[in-house]
């Protein structure tokens, strides 16, 4: 039965081809345009991770204040600072931490052979490297065995490689930072750098070393890595006991300035969701508007072939059969021309390629571009939203058709 159906259905659509031809089109531009328009939005997610991934998710950095609450027998106006206490405090009281560092930092003057520049240098530990994202295009990073020795060895940000040591090798070479030589044992990739920021200019040295620059006594700030997903939850945790060891409210925001990374993230999902949810619906109007061009031409076919329909139900046709054969036709229409449609975006996402978004207003962005991401539950929205478009275009040429009475059908000119 279904096979009769569906060569009776690609019959009458190869008697008119051009007509037929031109629906699929139709329904081949409204379904590439619901693909692209969903690959957009894909894209754009994927834009946004890529942008934060690039600076590492999971990601807080504590930062010391002053404290605008009375809390523990102290007044306001007190300042924070941070020792290398509360980093054993962090590890000990707050399991979720999976990596940690303090970070000292000093704007320095930075000499190679007769090149001099400020620039700034931040003393971490080796496992900054994981916490920052950072990774080196030459080189490598300083290991526990330079923190221990308090080794004077120093990675460079690429542009500081490049302002220092234009197009020749620097690792192996010796800067001196505020007079003491360094040597040079790796060049990091470049970061996203937005703006003024000198992100790429920054010069990594040991914590330990960096006490020969400046008094590391009091930390200029704290970064910590965490694999829990309540970012807000841990945030109150560190508030917690960061506020039980320096005697100030866990509510005093300028207290203890807490930078969330994940929060951010959770803002951009939000506004990702609300942008497929626009493009989905606008891809659908599309659609609808090549489902309305199918549902004419079905129409017509059912005025043309009046006749054809009063002689089947005469033989014997039930009205079900009648109203199969025309809901088969316009469906085999609207996915031959949905087949059509996903091949055609392919095709055009192939040939867009990258859209500029994050690298417009940034250095080294082009990972926070928009590519056109056709993925399978892409494919599998698009069809949910073809199969419905192409039930409701043939629907109604079907039921008229199935509800024609034989008698008059036989006798239409």
């Amino acid at each position: 039965m279904l096979r009769d159906t569906l060569l009776e259905a690609w019959t009458a659509m190869r008697y008119n081809r051009r007509r037929t031809t031109l629906t699929m089109l139709g329904m081949a531009w409204g379904i590439a345009t619901v693909v692209l328009l969903l690959a957009y939005g894909n894209g754009f997610g994927q834009a946004m991770t890529n942008i934060f991934a690039s600076f590492g998710t999971k990601t807080m950095i504590l930062a010391p204040g002053r404290t605008s609450m009375q809390a523990g027998g102290q007044k306001a106006g007190v300042a924070l600072r941070f020792t290398l206490d509360d980093i054993d405090l962090l590890t000990t009281n707050v399991p979720q931490i999976t990596r940690i560092t303090p970070e000292a930092y000093k704007n320095a003057s930075v000499q190679y052979d007769t090149r001099a520049f400020n620039f700034g240098v931040v003393g971490d530990r080796p496992n900054v490297a994981a916490i920052k994202v950072l990774e080196t295009a030459q080189g490598r990073i300083f290991n526990l065995q330079d923190q221990m020795q308090r080794a004077r060895v120093a990675v460079l940000g690429s542009e500081a490689k490049e302002k220092l040591f234009s197009g020749r090798s620097a690792v192996g070479e010796r800067i001196r930072i505020n007079g003491l030589s360094f040597e040079v044992i790796g060049v990091l990739l470049p970061k996203m750098q937005e703006g003024d920021n000198d992100i790429n200019r920054i010069i990594y040295v040991p914590f330990t070393t960096m006490g020969d620059l400046t008094d590391t006594h009091y930390l200029g700030s704290i970064w910590f890595n965490y694999e829990v997903n309540d970012y807000q939850g841990l945030e109150r945790s560190v508030r917690s006991v960061m506020a039980i060891q320096h005697k100030f409210n866990p509510t005093d925001r300028r207290a203890l300035f807490v930078f969330s990374l994940m929060e951010q993230v959770h803002q951009f999902q939000v506004i990702t969701i609300g942008l497929k949810i626009l493009l989905t619906f606008i891809g659908t109007l599309t659609l609808g508007i090549g489902g309305v061009g199918v549902m004419n031409i079905m129409l017509v076919s059912v005025t043309q072939r009046t006749r054809e329909i009063g002689m089947e139900k005469a033989l014997g046709s039930r009205k079900r059969d009648v109203f199969f054969q025309f809901l088969t036709e316009a469906l085999t229409i609207s996915f031959v021309g949905g087949l059509l449609g996903v091949m055609l975006a392919y095709v055009i996402a192939h040939a867009v390629g990258r859209l500029t978004l994050y690298s417009a207003i940034a250095k080294h962005a082009e990972a926070g571009d928009i590519r056109l991401l056709i993925d399978p539950g892409t494919l599998v929205i698009a069809t949910l939203i073809l199969g419905a478009v192409a039930l409701v275009s043939g629907m109604l040429p079907a039921i008229r058709a199935a509800r024609l009475n034989p008698i008059e059908a036989l006798r239409y000119e």
